[in-house]
Order: C-alpha cells, then structure tokens, then sequence
C-alpha cells in the first residue's frame, strides 16, 4: 500500500503542478483539503481526472462517499487498490 500511496502523492503533484513540494512532504493521513494541503474544488477535479486516466477509477462528482475518498492519500490510495481497473 505505501508504493500506492507514493504512486498517488507523485500524481498529485504531478497533476497540480505542486512546486517546492516531493512525495516525502505529503503526509498519507494529512486533509487534503482546506488544512493539510489546502486543494481545493478545482484541484479535487483534476486529480480525479488523473486519478481516473492513471487507474482507470470513477468517482461522484459530489458525494459524500467521494468526499471521504479524497480526504486523504491514505483514503484515496485504499479507494484505488479496491476499485482500479487491470489492464487487459
């Protein structure tokens, strides 16, 4: 799980364009959202978009389910272990 968790903190800045910021600074049980990282609507869309092309995973646009998915990248790393899609 923490080479998922890697994989998904290095999308995440990937992603986001997070300058000034390595996997190593990401805290796995930090909020992503408001404190810890501070994302926001926007950056919640686009890594689901690249969560969705990486892992082939979909996700509510707002859903309380989908809130809990993102509210880490412990959650998030839980969510795409049990849901990605195997390439064929």
């Amino acid at each position: 799980m923490q080479a998922l968790q890697k994989e998904i903190k290095e999308l995440l800045i990937s992603a986001l364009q997070l300058e000034d910021i390595g996997p190593d600074d990401i805290d796995a049980q930090q909020p992503l959202f408001v404190e810890g990282l501070g994302l926001d609507s926007i950056d919640a869309l686009e890594l689901g978009l690249a969560l969705q092309k990486r892992y082939g995973v979909s996700m509510a646009a707002d859903s309380a389910e989908t809130r809990r998915h993102f509210a880490s990248i412990h959650a998030l790393a839980e969510f795409v272990a049990a849901h990605r899609k195997v390439a064929a």
